[in-house]
């Protein structure tokens, strides 16, 4: 029997309206959750169009159309130092099958990817706490997420496959944790995800394995040797672990196994240590990109309307930051799993990458995009009812705290209104594309970026090659490229673009040694800053 508060206090039978307004509110709830992903989703797709698709989500596109043609181990394939395989992949081919190949997908699974990194770091932040203190915590973790910075923060979170939506499925593994009982099979799912995870990128070991199977570790550790606890009752947390690093070994055989069956290859891991002068720049270049993360990156911008919007995220960043070093502190004595396993996993990944010659440049802050969406769900989680509870215990004042907090939140609107208003951008090479596509010229070669993007934006009509230089001629290239393409038995080319780039993506100005190898072209043409170089035969025959 439904139960409600009578006017005095004390449980009564709930009535007809009684029950009607549980109903409503039992509704209400999940409405919520649902209209704001899809308004979430509405926003990031409009900010994702703010950014040129390059041939880095180019790449993942044309593996996925290849995958969704038959092609399920991507034979032939070389792809770069993370295979995207299970996941970023599996979901471009759901969206090309709805959408078919073109430049939006990118923007609709990138939109996919942030929305539910924003949805899993909520519902992180919210845990089993239910009421004022849930809400407070959700929008703490929604806030800090809400407007990642124009330009920048959104090729970082925003556009094509990166180590974003590697967060996604080791949250999804944490909100298990969370939510379920201690059950055999728990560890089971958790093992077989994070192994699922470590096929598409090795820095899930970073943010779930190690995390996983240390604080187990941890927890054992405490419970047998501290509390003097029988180490049998431990079996949850010991079969927490062991799933964690079976299941990472699995996904590492899976590569090895799918590359012996004739599937995709990848090149070896080539990151070394830092020292030295390496290393202090790489924590200024850390700092700066955290900033970056929390949207707050205002260093050598001029003082606008804009600037004061990304000034503004300096409260988010400041909150998840006080989050993870609560969480930090409390880590050894810490009762809740999912605070230790989500500042275990900043923490490693911090570390590896300032210790690393990974943060060369802030643009490498991508190594690092889980802090974002973690980091975001301990200040929720720790913070949140924590300070519902001072609310409400008049500790704070709510005159005081709550313009503040509104004043924050509708900045942080303003400004991802600001951002969204912003008109889209055409992909890289659209000028090239269009004109290519006019003269009919169908298969061609050039360098990395003016090649898959225009395969990708042409809906493979157009199809540019990527090659490179060796020994002052050029070869085929063996980075997110398939073999087949350069086969002159079962393909032909008879163009070559040269283009001097633009800021932050190298052009290709090989012209000597695309001579040295074809000889002259019989006509040259010339499309804004591209150069096409046009033979009468199939150039496949004469590349290295």
């Amino acid at each position: 029997m439904l139960w409600a508060a009578e006017d005095g206090g004390t449980p009564g039978p709930a009535g007809p309206g009684g029950l009607r307004a549980l109903k409503l509110r039992s509704l209400a709830v999940p409405a919520v959750w649902v209209l704001g992903v899809i308004a979430a989703f509405a926003c990031y797709l409009r900010l994702s169009r703010t950014r040129a698709v390059n041939s880095d989500g180019a790449g993942q596109a044309l593996q996925a159309w290849d995958a969704l043609h038959g092609n399920l181990l991507l034979r032939s394939w070389s792809l770069g130092d993370v295979s995207y395989y299970t996941t970023e992949v599996p979901q471009y081919m759901l969206v090309e099958l709805l959408r078919g190949l073109n430049q939006d997908v990118v923007h609709v699974a990138a939109a996919m990817t942030y929305t539910l990194a924003v949805l899993l770091a909520a519902l992180l932040a919210k845990g089993t706490s239910v009421g004022r203190p849930a809400v407070v915590a959700v929008l703490i973790a929604a806030g800090i997420m809400l407007a990642p910075q124009l330009s920048s923060g959104v090729n970082i979170l925003l556009s094509s496959p990166d180590h974003i939506g590697t967060s996604v499925p080791v949250m999804a593994v944490w909100l298990l944790l969370d939510r379920a009982r201690p059950r055999w099979y728990v560890p089971v799912i958790a093992g077989a995800f994070l192994g699922w995870a470590v096929v598409a990128d090795a820095l899930v070991v970073l943010i779930g394995v190690l995390p996983l199977a240390g604080v187990c570790a941890v927890r054992v550790f405490r419970a047998a040797a501290i509390e003097r606890k029988p180490l049998a009752e431990q079996w949850y947390d010991l079969a927490l672990g062991a799933a964690a690093l079976l299941g990472a070994a699995a996904g590492l055989l899976a590569l090895h196994v799918i590359h012996a069956a004739g599937g995709f290859s990848m090149p070896a891991p080539t990151t070394s240590l830092a020292h030295g002068t390496v290393l202090v720049r790489n924590l200024g270049i850390a700092a700066q990109g955290l900033l970056l993360l929390g949207g707050a990156d205002f260093l050598g911008l001029r003082l606008t309307a804009s600037t004061v919007f990304i000034m503004l995220h300096l409260v988010g960043v400041v909150l998840a930051a006080w989050g993870t070093l609560l969480a930090a502190w409390r880590f050894l004595r810490d009762r809740d799993r999912v605070a230790q396993l989500l500042v275990a996993g900043v923490a490693i990944n911090l570390a590896v990458y300032v210790l690393s010659t990974r943060a060369n440049v802030v643009s490498q802050t991508r190594e690092i995009a889980p802090l974002l969406p973690f980091g975001a769900a301990l200040a929720g989680r720790l913070l949140g009812a924590a300070l519902a509870g001072r609310l409400l215990g008049g500790r704070l004042k709510p005159a005081l705290l709550v313009p503040l907090l509104l004043v924050v939140m509708l900045g942080y609107l303003a400004g991802l209104a600001d951002e969204i208003r912003q008109p889209p951008v055409p992909a890289q090479g659209q000028q090239l594309t269009s004109w290519l596509e006019a003269r009919h010229l169908h298969t061609g070669l050039s360098g990395y970026w003016e090649a898959n993007v225009v395969t990708l934006t042409s809906g493979d009509r157009v199809q540019i090659r990527q090659v490179k230089t060796s020994d002052g001629r050029l070869i085929a290239s063996a980075y997110e490229a398939k073999a087949d393409w350069y086969d002159p038995h079962r393909n032909s080319a008879n163009f070559v673009v040269l283009f001097p780039g633009g800021a932050g993506y190298p052009g290709y100005t090989q012209e000597r040694a695309v001579l040295a190898t074809f000889g002259r072209p019989a006509r040259t043409y010339h499309v804004g800053a591209y150069t096409v170089l046009v033979w009468n035969r199939n150039l496949l025959t004469e590349l290295g």
